[in-house]
């Protein structure tokens, strides 16, 4: 369809199609077609225009020159028709134009608002943005836990006392060029002697020659006049504070000489009350290599507390352990059939497995620190419990080792860094709990360790921190062990030999000299629980006794025999066996080591 072009000299014409008018008049807008459509009068009322005149009239107003997306067609220029008036701005506030909503302009044109609440696609779109960002919340949390572990399991340095024992290095003074200047000496001014050339003269006949009488004289008066430029600039140098600053400098040096020098000397008694055995020493030293041994993991607080007895030379070592929450329970987030954001836990046992993983390397950590320090090999052995502390609730103890001397030194406490699985979503996001190092080192120790800390199941600490004079039930198997030995020890026996060790006790065997208290080859039950010892056990031993060949049996116990174990004893053949209750045990350890243990 065409138009013609009104006010074109020629006659040419400009073709306008459908689509193009469609496209101007939405540009226009929507509310401008429709007036325009309807025309409007002064009096308010509105008659109807065909589209057609209403085109043409649109096109003459703006002009032959006006461009609707393609060039216009070549010819003269019209006349230029008369300029309307051009109004000034009046004066006054001007209105903003009113704001469109976005769903409302979305309705005008036919279309769903991008805002609106009530669209499934921006629904979705919205829940899933959020499942990938907490999605990644729980990755992040799944790194930290992977960094966690790999800090916890790195070495230890020591802190013996050697590695704190502190060096002077003087400071010099800043400005030590002018104090530095030496005072001007003769031999730098004296003439040289006249040579010797007569052999038959004297040197005082020489040196009372006339030239080196003269340079003798020059030399001098320079001499004199070096010693009074150096007097000068030592007076300048004195009215103007530098010898006042270098004496304050001096005095600061020896004043940090003598505090190194006293530091030194306090570590060297402590030194020696750590060699006595003095718990105080022993348990500062202990404390300050724990807390050393945190500094790689300082965003994961985990104290370890010390005390020391001197008794059995033990160190009991209470660990706090991180809270439950430190290992993510989730593998992320997703979206459910319904829409909705659903979280995806892991399962139970790779949870509680990373969580005992984290608490095993902490606590190989804390026993490292506790053997790297001891290098006076003061400790007789370590048990160390971890406890998980939640508030309003009693303290769990969810991890205990005991462990000798000899036990630490033959163990690798230091676990490889990075022991990570490979991340299958069927095998956990780590190793499992029987492959993985630390566990497995602190399992060889003959640790206790809790099955499900998430459950609140709860072990048995083998030693208690409560007090330094421990009763003989508080004793660890290890220092149990070890008092043992030693009381009989001092009664006589030697080759010692353990053949079971438990957390009930030992059982062991021993020669005797035969002019000591304890004659002959001996076979020794001891026990640690307050349970009482039946007559079933009188009859073990006895038959322990005939069948390794020994001449006597001796059970111990902390706590009592029945009366039928105690007449068992007096028939004939069980008299070769003797008893040793819980307050022998006790006056034992005060008659033969001056422990003066409590019941």
């Amino acid at each position: 369809m065409q138009h013609p072009a009104e006010g074109s000299a020629d006659g040419t014409a400009t073709a306008l199609q459908p689509g193009f008018l469609a496209s101007l008049f939405r540009e226009l807008g929507a509310d401008e077609d429709e007036d325009e459509f309807r025309g409007g009068t002064g009096d308010g009322a509105r008659t109807e225009e065909p589209p057609g005149d209403r085109n043409r009239a649109r096109l003459r107003d703006r002009g032959p020159d006006h461009v609707w997306g393609r060039a216009a067609a070549p010819g003269p220029t019209a006349a230029p028709g008369p300029v309307p008036p051009v109004v000034p701005p009046q004066p006054g506030p001007v209105e903003p134009p009113a704001a469109v909503d976005p769903a409302d302009a979305g309705g005008a044109l036919g279309v769903g608002g991008a805002n609106d609440p009530d669209d499934p696609v921006a629904a979705h779109g919205r829940a899933a943005a959020l499942t990938h960002h907490r999605t990644l919340a729980v990755q992040a949390e799944h790194r930290q836990l992977a960094d966690l572990l790999r800090r916890a399991a790195q070495p230890v340095s020591a802190m013996d006392f050697e590695s704190q024992l502190r060096s002077y290095q003087p400071r010099p003074f800043p400005d030590a060029a002018a104090e530095a200047e030496p005072e001007p000496a003769w031999a730098d001014f004296a003439p040289p002697e006249p040579a010797d050339t007569d052999p038959d003269r004297p040197r005082s006949r020489r040196l009372l020659d006339s030239g080196y009488q003269r340079e003798l004289a020059q030399a001098r008066l320079r001499h004199q006049r070096a010693l009074r430029e150096w007097r000068t600039r030592q007076a300048e140098l004195a009215d103007s504070g530098a010898v006042a600053a270098r004496q304050a400098h001096e005095e600061a040096e020896r004043a940090r000489a003598r505090a190194v020098q006293e530091y030194n000397d306090s570590l060297e008694e402590c030194r020696r009350a750590y060699r006595l055995a003095e718990p105080a020493a022993v348990e500062s030293l202990l404390e300050r290599a724990l807390a050393a041994a945190e500094g790689a993991t300082r965003d994961l607080p985990a104290p370890c507390r010390a005390v020391f007895r001197a008794l059995t030379r033990t160190a009991v070592l209470d660990l706090d352990l991180p809270p439950l929450d430190t290992v993510p329970a989730l593998t992320g987030y997703r979206l459910g059939d319904t829409g909705e954001v659903e979280p995806v836990p892991r399962p139970a046992a790779d949870v509680r497995t990373d969580y005992l993983r984290l608490a095993a390397r902490l606590a190989l950590r804390a026993l490292q620190a506790a053997d790297a320090v001891d290098t006076d090999e003061v400790l007789s052995g370590v048990v160390l419990n971890g406890w998980l502390r939640v508030p309003g609730q009693p303290p769990q103890c969810l991890l205990s080792v005991d462990a000798d001397r000899d036990a630490l030194a033959r163990t690798r406490l230091v676990p490889d860094a990075g022991h990570l699985g490979d991340g299958g979503a069927d095998g956990g996001v780590y190793a499992e709990a029987e492959h993985d190092e630390s566990l497995l080192r602190l399992r060889a120790l003959a640790a206790v360790i809790s099955p499900d800390p998430y459950a609140g199941e709860a072990v048995q600490p083998w030693g208690s921190a409560s007090s330094a004079v421990p009763a003989l039930g508080e004793l660890s198997p290890g220092e149990f062990a070890l008092l043992v030995r030693a009381v009989l020890t001092a009664g006589g026996l030697r080759d010692w030999s353990v053949r079971l060790r438990g957390p009930a006790g030992l059982v062991a065997t021993a020669e005797g000299d035969p002019g000591s208290g304890l004659p002959g080859r001996w076979v020794v039950w001891a026990s640690r629980g307050p349970g009482p010892v039946t007559a079933e056990e009188i009859a073990t031993l006895a038959e322990a006794v005939r069948e390794e060949g020994a001449d006597r049996g001796l059970r111990m116990t902390c706590g009592r025999f029945t009366d039928e174990a105690l007449d068992l004893t007096g028939e004939e053949r069980h008299q070769r066996i003797h008893l040793i209750d819980g307050p022998g045990i006790r006056e034992l350890a005060r008659t033969h080591l001056e422990l003066p243990l409590t019941l």
